[in-house]
């Protein structure tokens, strides 16, 4: 009785129900709209605009508005909106996720909320996962916004100030997650207001929400200036590491990724560098060179995790398969891939902004999504994001046929089987989507086919410029497709002549990835708007998830049983392990997010006041106001620093104070020991803050209000800005070895919160005294400007530097060192008395 009614209640039950009367509500509009001529759907837009000012609310408005949008997108596009899709629209407008399988035309469905939402007029934001689709979905959906009134912009990363103005500014904006998170971050570094682009965040939609919210949550914005380091150590490393011997000097755990030096590894380590204790406190860089250069080769693999392209290291996004262009692995990894390579190595940088995709997309006062495969993940979405995943009814019923997994024993009987079923479907004429995790994996099967003469296409990143043209043919007769788990997301792939009486495409994936989803999200590819359709997973007991998840016992019962190689077993209460498997994985990624967030919430935080202090400083046309606490707060803190409330009046450092005021505040009437001594606390501060603010007001008052405003501005900006960045480097810092707190008994999150607390006010203090002491002492120049603190800067998505000038690599760390330069090893001695003694 529990769980009925918990059913009967269901948030998600809910908002059906509402949705359902809304689509109900919608189609009795629909006669009276269809009546009306083209101009008068036009001039809806102002209708509605009125309405909403006289006080009517979007929801009141709701049902005559879908009608519209959904008679003029019949007229204009030819694509009228299905009565699932006008409840998929309803649940977009909620809030919420709508949940709807591959083929029932959700950038159709995205029309209608967008457009109510727009009448609003405060711009709304259609977000989608890569350029490419951004422009395409603008393209179709142009004609159809501009016959109902509303304009249309599109954001991409290579349009200038005033083009990204100009698109933020319409009534509707398409773009990508990046460049949207992007543009916020770059909003609050410009030097003068007019140079922002974006208005207040105020409603989007968010296309593949599950890959923006989820996939990428683990991976912040950031906005880099170059930093000077040098390279010679990564090469080093890279040169020890390659030497040292698996099992032996090392070890390797398979499920974190982490390489662990044995002690016999740190002793050859020791004699290599020819240091007595690399744990010690001088060799911190070395030990994490070397950290880093082991994982690069033991760990990281080449066409796996990332792949060699003209001379650079480019990741290969785990989930989609594509290279995840501009990005770099965190805190020198990538350094030490580009070592083990051979490849330039890039300098590492300095962030000036960041920011989660989690915190970027709570700050829109309204926020939604779709997408086919969201399900699975929905306790995130609802404990994050605050949107439930409502899973909207298909058009058609789904009668695709998923067959359960095969497992074999090892990976060649595998891939021997997977060949023999795509040569059957093949000779059949069915066209068959090879899904594969790696870039490794659909070469390795591709070398396979073409040694069976089976014509085929690979759609992987190496080849990802023909991605739209390979999924367009993937559905044609006898045709063969291999995919990474790209596959083509966010375009349908449509089956050609005869293939419905060959049993539609088949989907047949190699190997199960980690997340539930993108396994959903394969299968979907087939059985699309009712379209007949079959998918089947091959697996190994050798495939990674397997191994990772104790395949133990299957192996030895398999040997018992004495399968061989081609005799696979076919068992859902094999599929339902692999199942939890993957719940298990899933549920690792979501406490990792949540670490995540619960880290940068600190941030986030810290950030919301800045920007909001900045914003204020860019707006005011005069500083002053702000200027004028930071002087009595510089004050304040230098009068409490020297008469401490710990000590007695007779024990204060009345002569240090009097010398610190009058080096700080540059007060024109000197003050002296007398002046202070015998005076209690307030007193001082009341006597320092009289004579400040006179010396001030003269100072003012000898050139002209618009010069000195700006005067005081450029400091300011200067001050925030610089202590701004140093405060993100130094939380990253703090970030870095807070879990060690645990080992102390104390909570690490609640150590960050705490310390990056105190930093921040630090930081404030010293903003404060910077500024105080900048306004009274510094001369005015004429000529002074707004200049930003970096000027190298780049924008990368995710907790990775990319350099904006590149250094060759010293194959050799004993080039272009001098003998009284410190020695590459990190030692702290000079390289003539180190490692130069050698040379």
């Amino acid at each position: 009785m529990a769980n009925f009614l918990k059913e009967l209640f269901a948030p998600t039950k809910r908002v059906l129900k509402k949705a359902e009367k809304a689509a109900d509500a919608v189609e009795a509009f629909e006669t009276q709209i269809g009546a009306l001529s083209d101009q008068e759907l036009e001039g809806k837009v102002v209708e509605f605009r009125e309405r909403l000012a006289n006080g009517e609310d979007l929801d009141d408005i709701l049902p005559e508005a879908f009608a519209v949008c959904r008679e003029v997108s019949t007229r204009v596009l030819g694509m009228r909106h299905y009565r699932v899709q006008l409840i998929g629209g309803y649940v977009l407008h909620n809030g919420d996720i709508a949940e709807m399988k591959t083929g029932e035309g959700k950038t159709l469905v995205a029309t209608l909320p967008v457009y109510l939402n727009a009448l609003a007029g405060n711009g709304v934001h259609v977000v989608t996962v890569n350029e490419y689709l951004a422009k395409r979905d603008r393209d179709i959906m142009e004609p159809l916004y501009a016959a109902l009134g509303l304009s249309v912009g599109l954001n991409l990363s290579s349009m200038s100030r005033q083009e990204k103005q100009a698109a933020y500014s319409c009534d509707i904006t398409y773009g990508t997650n990046n460049e949207f998170g992007f543009d916020y971050l770059r909003d609050n570094m410009v030097l003068y207001k007019e140079d922002r682009v974006q208005r207040p965040l105020h409603y989007a939609v968010v296309d593949e929400v599950d890959s923006i919210l989820v996939d990428e949550a683990r991976t912040p914005l950031i906005i880099s200036g170059s930093a000077e380091k040098s390279t010679a150590l990564y090469s080093q490393a890279d040169t020890f590491a390659k030497i040292m011997k698996a099992d032996e000097d090392y070890t390797v755990d398979i499920k974190t990724k982490s390489v662990l030096l044995t002690e016999q590894g740190i002793d050859r380590a020791e004699k290599y560098f020819g240091i007595d204790n690399l744990f010690g406190l001088e060799h911190v860089s070395l030990n994490h060179h070397l950290s880093l250069a082991l994982r690069a080769n033991a760990v990281m693999h080449r066409d796996v995790d990332y792949m060699v392209r003209e001379d650079e290291v480019m990741i290969i996004d785990q989930f989609t398969g594509r290279v995840m262009e501009g990005r770099r692995y965190s805190e020198g990894l990538h350094q030490a891939i580009e070592a083990k390579e051979g490849v330039e190595i890039q300098r590492e940088s300095m962030t000036l902004a960041t920011i989660t995709y989690q915190n970027f997309f709570r700050m829109y006062t309204k926020l939604a999504g779709m997408t086919g495969t969201a399900k699975t993940e929905e306790e995130e979405f609802r404990n994050i994001y605050n949107m439930h995943v409502v899973p909207v009814p298909t058009n058609k019923p789904v009668v695709r046929n998923d067959m359960p997994d095969l497992i074999f024993k090892t990976m060649n009987g595998k891939f021997a089987a997977v060949a023999d079923e795509i040569e059957r479907a093949h000779r059949e004429g069915q066209p068959v989507l090879v899904g594969t995790v790696a870039v490794e994996t659909s070469e390795l099967l591709s070398n396979i086919l073409k040694k069976r003469g089976i014509r085929h296409e690979v759609l992987n990143a190496k080849n990802h410029a023909r991605e739209a043209e390979i999924i367009e043919n993937a559905g044609q007769a006898n045709s063969v497709t291999i995919a990474t788990n790209m596959a083509g997301r966010g375009t349908d792939i449509k089956l050609g002549e005869g293939v419905l009486d060959k049993g539609g495409l088949f989907i047949l994936g190699t190997e199960r990835h980690e997340s539930r989803r993108i396994d959903n999200q394969l299968r979907g590819r087939a059985g699309r708007q009712g379209d007949p359709g079959a998918s089947q997973f091959y697996l190994s007991l050798e495939d990674e998830l397997m191994r990772r998840f104790g395949s133990d016992s299957l192996q030895s019962m398999m040997d018992r049983l004495g399968m061989d190689d081609s005799q696979p077993i076919e068992s859902r209460m094999v599929s339902r392990a692999v199942e939890s498997a993957q719940k298990r994985v899933e549920g690792n990624n979501f406490d990792a997010r949540k670490q995540v967030l619960g880290y940068d919430n600190v941030m986030a935080d810290q950030r919301k006041v800045m920007y909001a202090d900045r914003a204020a400083i860019l707006d005011a046309g005069s500083v002053s106001d702000i200027v004028r606490p930071m002087i009595e707060q510089t004050i304040e803190a230098g009068v409490h620093q020297y008469t401490p409330v710990e000590f007695v009046p007779e024990e204060w450092s009345i002569g240090a104070l009097a010398e610190w005021a009058n080096q700080t505040l540059a007060i024109e009437e000197k003050v002296t020991e007398s002046d202070l001594f015998g005076k209690e606390r307030e007193e001082i501060i009341e006597l320092l803050k009289e004579r400040t603010f006179a010396h001030y007001e003269h100072k003012r008052s000898e050139v002209p209000a618009e010069a000195f405003d700006e005067f005081e501005k450029v400091i300011v900006l200067r001050a925030v800005d610089q202590h701004w960045m140093n405060h993100i480097d130094q939380m990253d810092q703090l970030r870095e070895g807070i879990h060690l707190r645990a080992y102390g008994q104390n909570d690490p999150l609640r150590e960050y919160q705490s310390e990056g607390s105190m930093m921040f006010d630090a930081m404030n203090a010293a903003i404060a005294e910077e500024v105080t002491q900048f306004v009274l002492r510094a001369d005015l120049d004429p000529n002074l400007k707004r200049e930003k603190v970096v000027q190298d800067e780049v924008a990368v998505s995710g907790k990775e530097d990319k350099a904006v000038k590149k250094k060759p690599v010293r194959k050799n760390p004993n080039d272009q060192i001098g003998r009284n330069d410190p020695c590459w090893c990190g030692s702290g001695k000079k390289y003539k008395n180190c490692h130069g003694r050698q040379a």
